[in-house]
């Protein structure tokens, strides 16, 4: 049976904003992270990760840097008693340095590929899934994908609702303190809607 999905931008939303991870002292998560990923879990969601990471194709770390930083996340939340159903990246830049991975592609957001990946590999009830994250390039990801975009304001939420956000016809759905805050107003959302 199909299941909604929260989709959850990594760096600046669930970890500290920090440049590139390019090694796994950087990965911080931010305060109340573990909360959120458990409140999504106990009020039957999918918690699925999706995140850019071209810092492979840029030659700044091996593609094996970001599976081990996935691991130690699994880790930290397995340890509060939180889980993700679904971790899906791309590493890819179309002016990399690597070159199996310096292509021009379908999944680097906010184009779609790391959604259809991730709906190919779960069942999905997407007409009642949430995207959230710190980038106008999510919110533009959740529109093209005809999710509920959140913004947060950790990471570079505050700059991007500032700047960038008057210039782009993408716009939030909500606008969140951080990422527990945006699961709270998710979940009393689709309470809403089911009434």
């Amino acid at each position: 049976m199909s299941r909604p999905a929260v989709f959850l931008d990594r760096d600046g939303t669930i970890n500290e904003q920090r440049g590139y991870i390019n090694h796994i002292s950087r990965f911080v998560l931010l305060p109340r992270t573990t909360e959120a990923v458990r409140l999504l879990n106990e009020h039957g969601f999918l918690a699925i990760i999706v995140t850019n990471q071209s810092g492979v194709a840029r030659g700044y770390f091996p593609i094996e840097l970001v599976n081990e930083v996935h691991e130690h996340l699994k880790e930290l939340l397995r340890k509060e008693g939180a889980y993700v159903d679904g971790i899906f990246f791309c590493p890819h830049y179309h002016r990399g340095e690597v070159g199996e991975y310096t292509i021009e592609c379908n999944c680097r957001k906010p184009r779609p590929g790391l959604i259809e990946k991730a709906r190919k590999n779960l069942d999905i009830d997407m007409a009642g899934s949430y995207l959230i994250g710190d980038r106008v390039s999510d919110i533009e990801l959740a529109k093209r994908c005809n999710l509920k975009g959140v913004l947060v304001k950790t990471g570079y939420g505050k700059g991007d609702l500032e700047y960038v956000f008057p210039n782009s016809r993408a716009k939030p759905l909500h606008v969140a303190k951080d990422l527990l805050a945006a699961v709270r107003w998710i979940i009393k959302d689709d309470r809403g809607g089911k009434n």
